[in-house]
Order: C-alpha cells, then sequence, then structure tokens
C-alpha cells in the first residue's frame, strides 16, 4: 500500500525515479551545504551515497507495494506540475524519539527533566530547493501527504520535528495546523520544536 501519486494545484507527489538524482542531490546535499563543490572527491563521495539512498528508496517502496504491506513510510518527489521540474522532497517518515519530554506526551506525574523513554511516531518531513522556498510549495505539499495520511491510511496523528531557530519550518507546521510544542531540554537536536497534528 504505497503512497500514489498525489497532484494539487500547482504540484505533484510522486515516487522517485533513478532520473531525479541529480535534482535530489542538489536540493538534500549541496544547497544545505554539506558537500563542499570544489572538492570534487567529496562531491563523488556524497552523489554516490545520495545514489545508493535513492536506489534503496525505490526498491524498499517496490517491495512494499509487491507484498501489499505498510507502514506507507518514505520520501517522494515534489515536482511542479507546469514545467515537470523537481523542486523538493516531501514524506512520511518513523520517528523514535523521547517525545515524553514534551507537555503533550508526558505522562501525568513525569517530570520533564526525567530520561524518558523513545517511542514511536509518524513523521511529515518536508524540504524545497532555496530557489522556490517561500511559495507556500512546502505547506502545500504538505497538506496533501496530511490528507493522505488522515484519509486513506486513517492515522491517529502526525507530527513534524525541528530546531528552535527553524523560523521557516515552524511557519509551515502553523499553517497545516499544527499544535507547537516546545521541548523544555535542549536535546535531542531535532527534537526543541514539535508539531502536532490530531486526526479528528
Amino acid at each position: 500500500m504505497s503512497i500514489p501519486p498525489l497532484e494539487t494545484e500547482r504540484l505533484r507527489i510522486r515516487p522517485f525515479g533513478y532520473d531525479d538524482l541529480d535534482a535530489i542531490f542538489q536540493i538534500l546535499d549541496v544547497a544545505p551545504g554539506d558537500v563542499d563543490i570544489e572538492d570534487s572527491v567529496a562531491v563523488a563521495q556524497a552523489k554516490g551515497d545520495r545514489q545508493r539512498w535513492l536506489e534503496g528508496a525505490i526498491r524498499t517502496d517496490d517491495a512494499f507495494a509487491r507484498l501489499h504491506q505498510s507502514p506507507s513510510y518514505g520520501d517522494r518527489a515534489v515536482v511542479l506540475r507546469a514545467g515537470n521540474q523537481v523542486i523538493g522532497v516531501v514524506g512520511l517518515v518513523p520517528l523514535l524519539l523521547p517525545f515524553g519530554q514534551l507537555p503533550a506526551f508526558r505522562h501525568p506525574g513525569a517530570r520533564p527533566a526525567q530520561p524518558v523513554p523513545n517511542t514511536s511516531e509518524v513523521g511529515l518531513y518536508w524540504e524545497i530547493a532555496s530557489a522556490h522556498q517561500r511559495k507556500g510549495y512546502a505547506t502545500e505539499a504538505g497538506a496533501a501527504l496530511v490528507r493522505h495520511a488522515f484519509d486513506k491510511l486513517s492515522l491517529q496523528r502526525l507530527v513534524a520535528t525541528t530546531t528552535y531557530d527553524n523560523i521557516a519550518s515552524i511557519r509551515v507546521m502553523r499553517k497545516l495546523g499544527m499544535t507547537i510544542q516546545r521541548n523544555p531540554l535542549p536535546d535531542p537536536l531535532f527534537l526543541q520544536v514539535v508539531g502536532v497534528l490530531e486526526n479528528r
């Protein structure tokens, strides 16, 4: 039960293909500055790693579909319907983190300073190429996945995680209707701010 292609007013959200490598490498590795593009050895290694990631994502998606299994986790390409250009990534991902540090997840009587066990949640993830940010694409793609997750997969809840200083991501969380939870503890890094959206 893989996530089918989804369409919005401006976007097509579809499974990855092997020819998406260059676009995804630019969006996920080069643009964030994770790769020094002046270092040809580092570029070759990083691109090889990203190619293996892409191949694994495609194989995993195919395997789940053939076995008729859930969960429908995984990243999808965000493509402009006008021009067919890949401009980002969106997906549902498994998260295993100490969510009990947050007030909305905390057991009654537990204090935030106490160590808490990891629990599993379904995370909503997005990344849009810098040239296409501030145009509402992350919200549009995220909203399409929210509808699919709630209407077709009947998920109880989705979360999105980020750091205290990622104002743009927090803004998208709010636009998606998420309740914002701030972790009173600084760690783990990507549990500093969590958007929570319940299926009502």
